[in-house]
């Protein structure tokens, strides 16, 4: 039976009768919507200093940086830094990609103050002690020998080193063990000297605060931020095409199961075919039971434990990939099965009643999506980041219903090439 969903509300959205959006003189942008159902505020956004800036002898340095940031600054010790924010329960962290060092907190109203003043202070201050950062890097030095007794991250990782070969999405943003000991406490100096700065920061103040007081609280605090030489983001290569099917084995010997990743590469969030691919990658391999994939692989077959497909797409090429865990013995079965699905989605398209299904589905949960401060925080975010509009979760229902089963097949068939795939898996 197809779903139904109830229109969305607009007045429950957000949208330009209630984002405040505006830009600082000294370039950060800074948007804001209230919420007084709660007493609570979320903070959101990032800054364009990410991995993108690392050198193959150094990869893991924006890792490391951001996982520094709140372990001392001139003013502050690691322990005075998580006292204040303990004490009125709020909280504070930061995150790395290939593009951005990103921030996330939280804190009553009347805290939000000490929280921008923290954020300030950490980004801006940072000292890195040397006794913390060494405890940083066991840590790190920890999680990479984790990574490689986990089956599920090898395989991600051997699927990005193919898919990406020569491009900055193929190096892992947490680097490898020769790199991370590599890296010096000059390095985390250097890199926030040369790369942090006002420019083309963006950030979200979402809850029970009126946006234009939100925005002259955030410059109050970093309206005076200036930062001279800060670098400019490097552009991304051209991305070289894969000619035919590659697939590689990374061997973990001792292990019950085996990953898989077979995919390629996917549109940008900015491409017109986005949204298409997105709900055809629903009715591939997530809807329901894990989509098509699942019911293929998993469920009629019993040749995995999970399988799934799934879509991530950003500034630059995303991906289109399918994983699974298996039976070492049933990998090369669930490749087969896997390539067959793919091609008869390629081939075929979805479903008049699929389609309506995932439509339904993706409308429905959008709210479900916006009922936290956080997650309207976000939202705003994203909607700078890939300059999408204001208005673009009004506008959000129309773009979900109007891609066509047409719109979908088309997609397919521009990026789904079973001939042309990547395939990795890490096991015994």
């Amino acid at each position: 039976m197809t779903r139904k969903h109830s229109p969305l509300s607009k007045k429950s959205l957000p949208g330009p009768e209630d984002i405040q959006r505006a830009e600082l003189g000294n370039g950060i942008v800074v948007l804001s919507r209230s919420n007084f159902n709660s007493p609570s505020v979320s903070l959101n956004g990032y800054l364009p200093a990410g991995a993108i800036f690392e050198s193959d002898e150094k990869l893991g340095l924006a890792d490391f940086v951001a996982s520094c940031l709140m372990r001392g600054t001139r003013s502050r010790t690691f322990d005075e830094i998580y006292n204040e924010l303990e004490s009125v329960g709020a909280s504070l962290g930061f995150d790395s990609g290939v593009h951005n060092t990103t921030f996330v907190g939280r804190s009553l109203v009347e805290d939000l103050p000490l929280l921008l003043n923290l954020l300030s202070d950490t980004l801006r201050n940072p000292i890195f002690p040397p006794n913390e950062v060494e405890k940083l890097r066991a840590q790190l030095l920890t999680g990479l020998a984790i990574r490689a007794q986990d089956t599920s991250d090898m395989a991600a990782l051997i699927f990005d080193q193919l898919l990406f070969a020569g491009h900055p999405y193929g190096r892992p943003g947490d680097g490898y063990v020769e790199t991370i000991k590599a890296i010096r406490r000059e390095d985390l100096e250097d890199f926030v000297r040369q790369n942090f700065g006002p420019r083309g920061m963006v950030l979200s103040v979402v809850g029970a605060i009126e946006p234009r007081k939100a925005v002259d609280l955030v410059d109050q605090v970093v309206g005076d931020w200036q930062v001279k030489d800060q670098a400019h983001v490097p552009s991304l290569p051209t991305l070289r095409e894969i000619e035919k099917t590659v697939m590689k084995h990374h061997p973990i010997e001792g292990k019950l199961q085996a990953d898989l990743v077979i995919g390629m590469v996917g549109p940008r969030r900015k491409d017109p075919e986005y949204m298409a691919a997105s709900l055809g990658n629903s009715i591939l391999g997530q809807f329901g039971l894990m989509g098509r994939i699942g019911d293929a692989v998993r469920e009629r077959s019993g040749l995995a434990y999970y399988a799934y497909s799934s879509l991530s797409s950003g500034i630059g090429p995303g991906t289109w990939e399918v994983t699974a865990g298996v039976n070492p013995r049933n990998v090369r079965k669930a490749i087969s099965l896997v390539e067959k699905e793919l091609r008869r989605f390629r081939k075929n398209g979805v479903t008049r009643e699929e389609l309506a299904d995932s439509q339904a589905n993706f409308i429905g949960r959008l709210p479900l999506s916006l009922e936290s401060n956080g997650g309207v925080a976000g939202a705003l975010i994203n909607i700078e980041r890939y300059d999408l509009g204001l208005d673009y979760y009004h506008r959000y229902e129309g773009l979900v219903q109007e891609v066509s089963r047409e719109d979908v097949l088309e997609t397919a068939r521009k990026y789904i090439d079973p001939d042309r795939l990547v395939i990795a898996t890490a096991g015994p």
